[in-house]
């Protein structure tokens, strides 16, 4: 299940947090409850997946995003993502996370977001979000004037170019 509550709540615990830019670092602070574990007692990697969203949606209302996809009746989607698990996470186990907007190009938005625990990486996820509308894909350049800001994208590191080349050479639909 999804976990609204602990969305709710971070909702709220960051509602008043000070405005980030769009390319600020959201940090925020988790604990791996009993129903997040796998049959291995360890966070589950697709709950990983998803506790990745306690991150994300507080980055996005810090950073005026939110209300701007709400005024707009836009929405935004996750596109594409690539995850690296390095460290276990155990019931029970305090982690932080880290959620930032890495840059854009012209149809998505690329974040890094990573779990830590005691000074360790445990896991990372490159996330490629797309903003959607009535008539498809809303370009980030459209959102982020929508926002007010005319801020241009920094250059995206090579490790994330490297990836969207690669991802372009996947073929879609799956051959099966």
């Amino acid at each position: 299940m999804y976990p609204f509550v602990r969305m709710a709540h971070a909702m709220v615990k960051f509602r008043k947090a000070p405005p980030l830019r769009i390319t600020g670092t959201h940090v925020s602070q988790h604990i791996c409850w009993p129903w997040d574990l796998d049959l291995w007692s360890e966070l589950n990697n697709g709950r990983t997946l998803t506790l990745y969203d306690l991150g994300r949606i507080p980055l996005a209302m810090r950073t005026g995003l939110i209300g701007v996809l709400r005024a707009n009746r836009w929405g935004i989607t996750v596109a594409g993502s690539s995850v690296r698990y390095r460290r276990r996470v155990r019931m029970m186990e305090r982690f932080e996370m880290r959620s930032r907007c890495l840059g854009w190009d012209a149809r998505f938005l690329y974040m890094d977001q990573s779990m830590w625990r005691n000074g360790e990486c445990t896991s990372q996820v490159l996330i490629r979000s797309a903003f959607t509308g009535r008539e498809g894909i809303v370009a980030p350049a459209a959102v982020l004037a929508a926002m007010g800001s005319q801020e241009v994208s920094p250059a995206l590191p090579g490790w994330v170019q490297a990836w969207i080349a690669a991802d372009a050479e996947r073929p879609w639909p799956p051959q099966s």
